[in-house]
């Protein structure tokens, strides 16, 4: 396996450590080139010194004072590179072949589709490059002849069943025999809570993901299934299917992490346990296997596998993401950005929980006829993603009395 010089945008997050953590059980093809972080300086310092990256990237001159004073006096201390621009710099540095886009939030669209102007590997964890910019970013994988690799687990689970020599950016993925991809959920934690009780959830409930650990905003996308949503739009990018034949499928165990049916009838499905080393593992190591860490599954122990239809009526934001992939790019970055912000101001406690879909639905609603330009270039994206954002803002602020 050739050595590969990984750039891991967003280390301190729970994918990024993960990979860490893969790439320290390989460091004789795996090297850390540079690492990045938004606010957590301490633990960007520990990483940073255990894999001696070269180069981290910091957001302002106050983090990178913050990171020097964690940082040993006695050893030779990484570039410490300063500002959004330099995540952009840093991911087309020669010496990078592989790129980790890790970072969560429309934030990380920058950097994500710099590395794939540059050409490299990307690991693409970030859902929000293909939910906004799908078009757009999928045009630029082609052109600059980047390789784009899935490494969320439902996206990672299709590429591994997908025929032989088809990769994420084909073209049709019916003209290889695909009839329907079936991505699934566990269904979070309110999967069977009554209805008229999730008005009263709170932040640490919906935190409380009964199979997967994940970060606090992923986690509320996963309790509320947008997160699927977001999924079945990304899954339309990246296998060039149409939202009709992309299925969700609510699977409670976690062990089968999606499939694809073939016209013949076949049904490929990716199992393992619910642990983001394994896809993290497939990516990197990609088209070799290596060890992840994580340990032998047993189906014995585990017994049954269930499955049953999502409930619209307990989920409404995946009928949404539904809704704007169908009505096109600018509602699914409204989409995007109004559930970003609506799941900030949940978790800080000024809307109710089931206020999340309500504050989407206005902005799709209210942004549908907005006038917008030409979405061909990341400005215009961040432009529409900025629109959707100052109106979701002034919606959860009217709601919380603001």
């Amino acid at each position: 396996m050739t050595t590969q010089h990984i750039v891991i945008l967003g280390s301190t997050g729970s994918i990024g450590q993960s990979t860490l953590d893969v790439i320290s059980r390989h460091s004789e093809v795996f090297s850390v080139y540079a690492l990045t972080a938004y606010s957590r300086m301490r633990k960007l310092a520990r990483q940073a010194l255990a894999h001696t990256a070269r180069v981290v990237v910091v957001p302002s001159d106050a983090h990178r004072t913050e990171f020097l004073e964690h940082w040993p006096a006695d050893r030779p201390r990484p570039e410490i590179r300063v500002g959004a621009q330099a995540l952009s710099d840093t991911v087309s540095d020669t010496d990078v072949t592989t790129v980790m886009a890790a970072i969560v939030g429309a934030a990380g669209l920058p950097s994500a589709l710099a590395a794939v102007h540059a050409g490299k590997r990307v690991l693409l964890a970030n859902k929000e490059a293909l939910v906004a910019a799908g078009a757009l970013f999928m045009r630029a994988v082609r052109d600059n002849q980047a390789e784009l690799i899935p490494v969320d687990s439902e996206h990672n689970a299709i590429f591994q069943c997908l025929p032989e020599g088809m990769k994420a950016g084909d073209h049709n993925g019916e003209d290889h025999g695909i009839r329907r991809l079936l991505l699934t959920a566990s269904g979070g934690p309110f999967r069977e809570v009554p209805l008229a009780d999730l008005d009263n959830v709170t932040p640490e409930q919906a935190c409380a993901h009964p199979t997967w650990k994940m970060g606090r905003k992923i986690s509320v996308d996963s309790a509320t299934m947008i997160n699927k949503g977001l999924e079945v739009i990304e899954a339309h990018w990246l296998f060039d299917m149409p939202s009709r034949h992309i299925d969700v499928v609510i699977h409670p165990q976690s062990v089968v992490h999606s499939m694809v049916e073939y016209q013949d009838g076949s049904i490929l499905a990716q199992l393992g346990q619910p642990d983001m080393r394994t896809p993290i593992a497939h990516a990197l190591g990609f088209p070799d296997r290596i060890d992840s860490g994580v340990g032998m599954m047993s189906l014995v122990q585990m017994g049954t596998l269930d499955f049953e239809a999502p409930d619209l009526a307990r989920f409404p934001c995946l009928d949404l993401a539904y809704q704007a992939l169908e009505a096109g790019q600018s509602a699914c970055i409204t989409l995007n950005a109004a559930n970003e912000v609506a799941v900030d101001s949940f978790l800080n406690h000024q809307i109710a929980y089931t206020a999340i879909p309500d504050v989407i639905a206005a902005c799709l609603d209210r942004l549908s006829d907005q006038a917008l330009p030409t979405l061909d270039s990341l400005e215009a994206i961040l432009d529409a993603d900025a629109l959707a954002r100052h109106e979701a803002t002034r919606l959860c602020r009217h709601r919380a009395g603001v």
